[in-house]
């Protein structure tokens, strides 16, 4: 433990010394060398100077350092307490703002949603739902190139009834139901 102690202010003041003594002749060789001596069993280098100079050091500041750590621990549980009691405040504010701005707005969002989603299954042989042919030249095309079939709603709900049984029936005005289902 003293070894990793004297290497880790080593360390810190080598992050300094470095910047001015490194133009010294010798210098890497003698950190390395320094180093070897602090980490020798025979020498015992970290052991004489914690004892020497570390420990006196610490132990005539124990009480300093002591109300240091309290200090800092009375400062982080009040910052913790009030950085918290911001964080559920925003949480708040922001549930508040959603609920203000009402089910509404949600429920538009999500059946927009759940429409895109209804408008690009194809696979099972239901047909598109109507949709305004678009006002540019030339024909409308699909996503893959090929022409868009646009229908009337008066020949969407004749062919209600051509529909295979258990097929959802694609209403754009609402949500898919089951041919022959009764109206909520």
């Amino acid at each position: 433990m003293m070894y990793w102690i004297i290497f880790a202010l080593f360390t810190t003041a080598e992050t300094f010394t470095d910047i001015f003594l490194c133009w010294f002749p010798f210098y890497y060789e003698l950190k390395i060398a320094f180093v070897a001596w602090l980490l020798s069993p025979y020498t015992k280098g970290s052991s004489l100077l914690y004892r020497k100079f570390v420990h006196p050091t610490l132990s005539s500041k124990e009480k300093e350092i002591d109300d240091c750590l309290v200090q800092a621990k009375d400062r982080s549980y009040d910052a913790l307490v009030h950085f918290g009691k911001r964080g559920l405040n925003v949480a708040a504010t922001a549930a508040v703002m959603a609920a203000s701005k009402g089910q509404g707005a949600l429920s538009e969002r999500l059946r927009s949603f759940s429409m895109q989603d209804l408008t690009t299954i194809r696979g099972d042989g239901a047909p598109a739902p109507s949709s305004p042919p678009p006002t540019g030249s030339g024909r409308a095309t699909g996503k893959h190139g090929q022409p868009k079939m646009s229908r009337s709603a008066s020949e969407s709900a004749s062919s209600s009834e051509t529909h295979s049984p258990g097929t959802p029936i694609l209403n754009p005005l609402g949500p898919p139901r089951l041919p022959g289902a009764g109206s909520c």
